[in-house]
């Protein structure tokens, strides 16, 4: 379940971005359904680039540990061999991680044609079209002088997707954050990821008041 919610929430995001930002959101579900169905096509191919990816990076890491090979027996500078082959190794542990997880989204792909996945991206886009006005001004309150308008398009709905979690599906502020943090992980840059761990944590201080 956690892991159907994970993909619902990616899905959305992913939505999102396909749904031209006005502040003023308009869609009915046959619309919403068509997105998701868009989405769906974008995060399958992202999959695909990520495997692609990760074959090159291990061919590139066996290349390193290769040369390294040759190096030692070229010179007798061992600690410069074994300092290549611990950033080698750093790389095929990285990249198997990666990998990991992108041989796992098959399984969540599949399970996207479930109907209670399909349900749960239309009711998450749907609170968002709906209160958009609303949503968006909360965020505003918490964002320390600045305005959500001027951070980027997938920052933003980022903060929009934790605010549902938080005040319409009753997500556990710890849960909610988490996992906009793994979705700013994955879509976002460092500074995005601080940013949206900064804004949800003075929200979540702006809402108990």
């Amino acid at each position: 379940m956690h892991k159907n919610r994970s993909l619902s929430r990616e899905l959305s995001l992913i939505s999102l971005g396909l749904i031209k930002d006005k502040g003023d959101f308009k869609l009915n579900k046959f619309q919403i359904e068509e997105i998701f169905e868009s989405a769906l096509d974008t995060l399958i191919n992202h999959c695909r680039d990520e495997l692609d990816n990760c074959e090159l990076e291990l061919e590139n890491a066996s290349q390193k540990i290769l040369d390294s090979e040759l190096q030692e027996g070229v010179h007798s500078s061992f600690s410069n061999v074994r300092e290549d082959l611990k950033k080698s190794l750093k790389k095929i542990e990285t990249v198997m991680n990666t990998l990991s997880v992108t041989l796992d989204f098959p399984r969540l792909i599949v399970s996207s044609g479930q109907i209670d996945i399909r349900e749960d991206v239309n009711q998450r886009i749907s609170n968002i079209i709906n209160n958009i006005t609303i949503i968006d001004s909360d965020i505003d309150q918490a964002m320390d002088g600045w305005r959500l308008k001027r951070l980027p398009r997938i920052d933003r709905d980022i903060l929009r997707l934790a605010y549902v979690d938080i005040n319409f599906l009753n997500t556990p502020f710890a849960v909610s954050c988490d996992e906009a943090v793994n979705l700013a992980n994955k879509y976002s840059d460092i500074q995005g990821r601080k940013f949206i761990n900064g804004v949800l944590r003075r929200l979540q201080t702006v809402k108990l008041q």
